[in-house]
């Protein structure tokens, strides 16, 4: 995968494509997803990483909507993983469960 694009999000909660110089939307974070484009969101005004609150931001889109894959028994048994199994085991057993659907 090629280096990710720098996305900057900005105080008044927009972000900023770096690349294209332009503002985007959280439904374009998710087309540069699908386009297979690795996106990086940083906080403009501290500079920290804030890319794994965008992509939950960008789930919590498409679960909003009518295309849905996630149950509430799936999303409260995840909720209940976070004091039971360590991270990584987790993590690993999702990545694994989605590697054989994603192309």
């Amino acid at each position: 995968m090629s280096e990710p694009r720098l996305i900057k999000k900005y105080p008044n909660r927009r972000l900023y494509d770096t690349e294209l110089s332009r503002y985007i939307t959280i439904d374009d974070v998710r087309a540069l997803i699908a386009d297979h484009i690795r996106p990086r969101v940083i906080e403009q005004r501290t500079g920290a990483d804030i890319t794994r609150s965008v992509l939950l931001q960008v789930v919590t889109e498409l679960e909003l909507g009518t295309a849905s894959r996630l149950s509430e028994l799936f999303l409260t048994e995840l909720i209940r993983s976070y004091g039971l199994t360590p991270a990584a085991a987790t993590a690993a057993l999702l990545e694994s469960a989605l590697s054989g659907q994603v192309a």
